[in-house]
């Protein structure tokens, strides 16, 4: 072993310091906010561009939403720090599992399986004409 070696071996080792350090920092995440209206419609045009949403309900925590477009919900919820939006089909999401005052979807994902939305009913009683179907 010589000066070369060792030269090397510092020198590879703080590389892979940088880079365990700039990995780390990079992780550092900044949570979302509580999802208001805009947000929701903002997350769902950006997932969904060009979609006519016809009405949003956002939950009560503002931890997720759900919306009606067509003949598909759009549902968006908390996942990590962060949210996902998945689309189902309306009527799984009308005759979704509704307790306590939470709403349980399954959105049949891997990354996303069940979103869980706090709602003050369910369905919600302003469905009529266009919306109920």
């Amino acid at each position: 072993m010589n000066g070369a070696f060792f030269v090397q071996l510092a020198l590879s080792t703080a590389a892979v310091g940088v880079l365990v350090g700039i990995a780390a920092w990079a992780k550092i995440s900044r949570p979302a906010g509580p999802l208001d209206e805009p947000k929701a419609r903002a997350l769902l045009e950006q997932e969904f561009p060009g979609r006519k949403v016809d009405a949003i309900w956002i939950a009560a925590d503002g931890c997720g939403a759900m919306a009606k477009s067509g003949g598909l919900a759009l549902v968006i919820c908390r996942v990590g720090d962060g949210f996902a939006c998945r689309q189902i089909p309306w009527p799984q999401a009308v005759a979704a599992t509704f307790k306590d005052g939470r709403l349980r979807v399954n959105l049949g994902d891997a990354a996303a399986p069940t979103a869980i939305i706090s709602l003050p009913s369910w369905p919600p009683e302003n469905l009529k004409g266009d919306l109920a179907a």
